[in-house]
């Protein structure tokens, strides 16, 4: 047994030896052959385990080879199969007949002509969706034709027009159902008992209105785009719609915080018609407040408007809220005299006056001691709606003035003191006397002269010349203008017919 297993083993590894040896000289002969095959071959043997091996290894090698064999022809059948598609689609659109494909390695080649540039650029994106498709080459000629550009403008126009005729019932339907809508709309905006019912404030009642007519406007358009079937129109209105909204508010931001500030003037009712107002330092009679403007009247007898954002922002004093009001004056007296007795003397003058209120009473004070004089300060309350103002300070200011003067009282000017240098002094004491007639000597016996008082005889001597046979009492007269008055009173009636809204019975702050 052990003598016969020896040569087979021999025999095997002799084999195996000449296959090596063998193996490149095979493989330039025939590259699909395996090692292990020609040694095979050459021995007539073969060993199971290198068997499997080699099969597999021819299998794998097989496969390789058909699928090398059969690439080439499946790219030039989908190159085919590529431009085979993209010539029936273009045969299929208007102006892509003449253009010419080429497909190679999944690459379309675009040539020939087009009539512009949008048919050209079609062509390219038709091109591009195709499946298995690499990229897209243009050498497409776009020849700008104009025939063959205006015929198809023209063959368009055509064509949408018969669409038009065709929709046009349709789109009659759907502006008769958008007025309808509309209307009612419309309708209910005019309302305005039914508005004032919800809210007193006749501003807040018209932007309800305004409101739902805006409201229905845009639900009868809904309703007809959508009868029409031209939904997505909507969208794009609405897109640009909003743009321009932002651009609009910019533009007239000024006038829409004018709005707001009309709207929150007629809720809050700062003032009432007839008030008399000083807003940021104009002062006048309130005659209406608009949705754009408070109207006043000066006390000039002029008409003021101010922007109702002015007014809102501003500072507003109210005279006539409370009737009560204190005017000042000033009067000065002789440093020499005693204050508190002048003080005395200028209120009695100023109780004896009709217009003066005696709860508050009228006060005086001592404003500061001057270098000439004292400083008095007179503090009277009168009642605005019963007297006027500025008439009753002057009246008040001259009945004082006569009071203090007719006691005693001297109502000094500024005295200046100069003062000269030493030198000057001496030089003025060495001048020569001037060569003038000897002036007749005073007699020691007169008495001198009271020039201040020889004035002021001569002034009211004056005065009562002026004013002998003239009646004073207009002057003397503090009541209210009553011409200012009825201007106001005829211009609120003139404006009774439009939207004030100042409102009496609404609440004011």
């Amino acid at each position: 047994m052990t003598m016969m297993t020896h040569p087979r083993r021999i025999g095997s590894i002799l084999l195996f030896c000449m296959g090596v040896f063998t193996a490149p000289y095979a493989a330039m002969a025939a590259p699909e052959t395996s090692i292990a095959d020609l040694g095979a071959q050459m021995a007539g043997v073969s060993i199971e385990g290198e068997s499997e091996v080699t099969s597999d290894n021819a299998a794998a090698t097989t496969n390789d080879a058909e699928t090398s064999i059969t690439t080439a022809p499946d790219t030039a059948a989908q190159d085919a199969d590529i431009r085979s598609r993209i010539q029936g689609i273009f045969s299929e659109i208007e102006g892509l007949q003449a253009v010419s494909i080429t497909v190679n390695q999944g690459v379309v080649t675009l040539a020939g002509e087009t009539a512009n540039d949008k048919k050209a650029q079609q062509a390219i994106s038709l091109s591009g969706r195709i499946a298995n498709v690499v990229t897209v080459n243009d050498n497409i000629e776009r020849t700008l034709d104009v025939q063959d550009n205006v015929s198809t403008v023209y063959e368009s126009l055509l064509t949408r027009s018969k669409q038009l005729l065709k929709a046009l019932p349709l789109v009659f339907i759907g502006l008769l159902l958008f007025g309808i809508v509309a209307l009612i709309g419309n309708q209910l905006a005019k309302q305005q008992r039914l508005w004032q019912r919800v809210t007193p404030n006749p501003f807040v009642a018209e932007l309800l209105a305004q409101t739902i007519k805006v409201i229905f406007i845009i639900l009868g358009l809904i309703l007809a785009l959508s009868l029409i079937g031209a939904e997505t129109i909507l969208g794009t209105l609405l897109g640009g719609a909003g743009v321009i909204g932002i651009a609009v508010g910019f533009a007239v931001k000024d006038t829409i915080e004018n709005y707001i500030a009309s709207l929150m003037l007629s809720i809050r009712q700062p003032f009432r018609a007839r008030d008399q107002v000083v807003i940021n330092g104009q002062e006048g009679i309130v005659v209406r407040l608009t949705s754009r403007a408070t109207i006043l009247m000066t006390l000039d007898g002029n008409q003021l408007r101010i922007p109702n954002a002015e007014v809102f922002k501003g500072t507003i004093l109210n005279y006539t809220k409370n009737p009560e009001r204190r005017f000042t004056f000033l009067l000065g007296v002789d440093a020499n005299d005693d204050p508190i007795a002048a003080i005395k003397v200028g209120l009695d003058a100023i109780a004896q006056l009709d217009f003066v209120l005696t709860t508050p009473k009228a006060v005086a004070v001592i404003n500061e001691v001057g270098d000439s004089n004292i400083v008095l300060e007179f503090q009277v309350w009168v009642d605005q709606s019963q007297t006027d103002f500025s008439k009753a300070r002057s009246i008040a200011i001259r009945e004082t003035k006569h009071a203090l003067e007719d006691t005693g009282f001297s109502l000094p000017e500024p005295i200046y003191r100069l003062r000269f240098s030493h030198k000057l002094e001496q030089a003025l004491m060495h001048l020569p006397a001037v060569n003038a007639p000897s002036a007749a000597p005073v007699p020691t016996d007169t008495p001198a002269v009271d020039t201040e008082s020889k004035d002021k005889a001569e002034a009211k001597a004056r005065a009562k010349q002026v004013l002998q046979g003239c009646d004073t009492s207009d002057v003397l007269d503090a009541r209210p203008d009553d011409k200012l008055r009825e201007k106001v009173e005829q211009e609120i009636a003139e404006s009774e017919g439009t939207n004030d809204l100042l409102d009496s019975s609404s609440p004011q702050e």
